[in-house]
């Protein structure tokens, strides 16, 4: 059996788990998988299939190697680095949440994780008649979130000192954010939320 077909092998038994979200995002009400939702199942069927998964990190990479233990052969599956600079943190603490943000986003793209959708479950929006003084259209959406703009959420809210306007920095960004973006910027938030609830505590 090749690599590929073991790949797509190890995908269907994996959809055949009944995996359960452990993270919860309180605020658009949907659960979404943590690492450790997923991974101790993926390294069962991977050692039943014949195959090994290991993560490396360079400076500006990092990736997944997936081997066939029998042949040698290997798939990649890479993913950006990116900076996520907590404040109170120490860097070595910053640089180990990136690798394990980046670790689940390789795994899931690997094994064809499906993440929470945020569908529109309104009806279409009707066309508005013409009037004869000019409004503003109260359905237009925001524009969507740069990377520009995506980093500076992240910025802000590193440098937030309490709860109310952590929330207010992540809930505007929330609306605009794709779906990379919502989960990028729900991980940020939350390890910001427990550290200033950890900082109050002390």
């Amino acid at each position: 059996m090749s690599i590929h077909k073991k790949l797509t092998a190890a995908r269907i038994q994996l959809q055949n788990t009944q995996l359960k979200k452990s993270g919860k995002n309180s605020y658009a009400n949907y659960q979404y998988f943590e690492l450790g939702d997923f991974l101790p199942a993926i390294n069962n069927i991977f050692n039943e299939i014949g195959l090994c998964g290991v993560v490396s990190f360079t400076a500006e990479l990092a990736t997944l190697t997936i081997t066939d233990v029998e042949d040698g052969k290997e798939i990649f599956i890479t993913s950006p680095m990116a900076d996520a600079p907590m404040k109170g943190t120490l860097p070595i603490q910053c640089l180990g949440a990136v690798e394990t943000y980046n670790r689940r986003y390789l795994w899931m793209a690997a094994m064809e994780i499906v993440e929470h959708d945020a569908v529109d479950a309104s009806e279409p929006l009707k066309e508005q008649p013409k009037q004869t003084k000019p409004s503003p259209a109260p359905n237009l959406q925001p524009p969507p979130l740069s990377e520009s703009e995506q980093s500076d959420c992240i910025k802000f809210m590193n440098e937030c000192t309490d709860l109310e306007s952590l929330k207010g920095v992540f809930g505007a960004a929330y609306k605009r954010a794709n779906e990379q973006q919502k989960s990028i910027i729900q991980d940020v938030y939350n390890a910001k939320k427990n550290l200033i609830i950890s900082d109050g505590d002390n």
